[in-house]
């Protein structure tokens, strides 16, 4: 018997889990934290299904979140066309689906409330929430990451960075890389049109934190 569980179960045990996403230098991570840290919720930053035991995974079930150990280096994964690029990131998103689940059900259990910085998809977010506890947040123009990523002091960018300066042509692995953020699908998530709450980030220069964190709180219900 194939093992599956009903949306309504699911969705019982993330009653107190409240989800953000969207696109990237939206400000999600940021509001996260801040929700946490003002609303004394627990704070579930993104990558959360690191949590599970990487010698757990199988790399026939989770071939996506297996690639980084049987890629042969570096060069092989920033090559990737953003054709190719975008189906791995497709196929991780649906494997971290089911750990990410999981993973709130335990955050979850005692009744704490959660904010998390997710990747799972607003067709499934509908499955296993509710209007009040999804926010989806955009940027205009959406593909402004394509100029921002390596502007943040973030360890995983700067890592990152230096894997595609010793790249044989650094310069156009560079421009490769940020075509992934440029890349539309024939088919792709409308973002815009999710028909859950959202806001959009079109100032970056200004500080709007506190005027964003109050929109999403009063979204919440907090």
């Amino acid at each position: 018997m194939k093992i599956q569980i009903s949306d309504n179960l699911i969705r019982h045990y993330l009653r107190n889990v409240y989800f953000i996403n969207g696109h990237s230098y939206a400000g999600k991570s940021t509001m996260v934290r801040m929700l946490a840290e003002r609303y004394g919720m627990i704070h579930c930053g993104e990558n959360y299904h690191d949590a599970f035991p990487r010698e757990k995974l199988d790399r026939w079930k989770q071939p996506g979140l297996c690639y980084f150990d049987t890629m042969s280096g570096w060069p092989e994964w920033l090559s990737q066309t953003p054709e190719e690029h975008y189906r791995w990131v497709t196929q991780v998103s649906r494997e971290c689906v089911e750990i990410e689940i999981l993973e709130l059900i335990k955050l979850a259990a005692n009744g704490d409330k959660v904010i998390v910085d997710t990747n799972i998809p607003p067709d499934v977010l509908r499955q296993i929430s509710d209007y009040h506890h999804v926010a989806i947040m955009l940027c205009d123009p959406p593909d402004i990451t394509a100029q921002k990523f390596f502007d943040r002091d973030d360890p995983d960018k700067k890592f990152m960075y230096d894997q595609i300066q010793k790249c044989p042509d650094p310069e156009a692995t560079l421009r490769n890389f940020n075509a992934w953020a440029t890349y539309h699908p024939p088919v792709d998530i409308d973002w815009a049109h999710t028909g859950f709450f959202s806001i959009t980030r079109s100032d970056f220069v200004s500080d709007t934190r506190e005027e964003t964190l109050s929109a999403l709180a009063r979204h919440f219900k907090l």
